[in-house]
């Protein structure tokens, strides 16, 4: 078998009473069984990330730079994000906007939540933040419409047919990109200009 891909999922909800972790995990649980993906969670609401993208505040530095050790390992990620406002939470963007080399060149796969349109708008204003970025995003995406109503007390689906398989055509598509940008990346370093 091939090298592992190396799979960020991070979680982008940060409010207190966030249904973030409840998708976080089932997709944490959906990766941890390929035998193709190596997984990192990275949950935004864990990381004192700063408003000021010029300036790291005294004390936070070994954090903010395990983190980015940690992204710029990742060969690809899966961003969980809700729909706030017909689009992705401010928390998010500002820890996107933290990073910039790390996304460089790396597929980017999503899974949203929310009400009637399942975050999906916040899923197509994140597809140009990532162009801007040099991240390739993958085409297929996991979708929970009213989310809440989607989830047993447990944290699973309940029915787990459709994502699941959804989940798993995702998995497919950022594996192959993964392996493919990584192989070029090491033969010839990526550059924007």
């Amino acid at each position: 078998m091939s090298e592992k891909i190396q799979v960020a999922l991070i979680v982008g909800s940060v409010r207190a009473q966030r249904f973030g972790p409840v998708v976080g995990d089932w997709c944490a649980g959906q990766i941890q069984q390929r035998p193709d993906i190596a997984m990192d969670r990275i949950d935004v609401a864990d990381f004192p990330v700063p408003l000021d993208l010029e300036s790291k505040p005294a004390g936070d530095d070994d954090v903010l730079a395990g983190l980015q050790a940690r992204m710029k390992a990742a060969d690809a990620f899966v961003v969980v994000t809700p729909e706030y406002n017909h689009s992705y939470p401010a928390g998010l963007k500002n820890f996107i906007d933290w990073h910039y080399e790390e996304w460089q060149a790396k597929p980017v796969g999503f899974v949203s939540y929310g009400g009637i349109a399942g975050g999906l708008r916040a899923v197509e204003h994140l597809r140009n933040v990532f162009a801007e970025l040099h991240a390739v995003t993958v085409r297929d995406t996991v979708s929970f419409h009213g989310a809440a109503a989607c989830f047993r007390p447990d944290g699973q689906p309940v029915d787990p047919s459709g994502c699941t398989a959804a989940m798993k055509t995702l998995l497919d598509q950022l594996v192959w990109f993964g392996q493919a940008l990584r192989d070029a990346r090491r033969r010839s370093p990526y550059r924007t200009g």
